[in-house]
């Protein structure tokens, strides 16, 4: 979270100073422009999990809050939710519980292992 902060201010700062080179560093020593590049990848993927999850948890017929905090429960491992699910997901429908399990495994196996596994360079010779 600190890096997506700094990296953040710096972008703030290039808008402003276009020319100027910024760097980021944590404690005296600059971080490699590759680990901040990272970090902002993965956020987006995670973002893009997070947000296609829970569209496809309000097309099952799941309402805002429990579509939001059942997705949030099952990606990042939290525990119980609000709204249908703040006791159990007993009452949720089939298809929501198959969408909250493959929200499960992201959150166990990391978004990036199983998005891989999607990618076509990945299962070439």
């Amino acid at each position: 979270m600190l890096l997506l902060f700094l990296q953040g201010i710096r972008e703030l700062n290039r808008l402003i100073h276009p020319r100027a080179v910024y760097s980021i560093k944590l404690g005296r020593r600059p971080v490699a422009d590759r680990i901040v590049e990272a970090v902002w990848g993965f956020f987006a993927a995670y973002a893009l999990v997070f947000v296609v999850i829970m569209l496809l948890l309000l097309l099952t017929g799941l309402d805002n809050i429990t579509a939001f905090t059942a997705t949030a429960a099952c990606l990042n491992n939290l525990g119980p939710g609000l709204g249908e699910v703040a006791a159990n997901f007993g009452s949720i429908p089939d298809a929501s519980k198959w969408l909250l399990i493959v929200a499960m495994v992201f959150g166990r196996l990391e978004v990036f292992t199983l998005l891989v596994l999607f990618t076509p360079a990945f299962w070439k010779d």
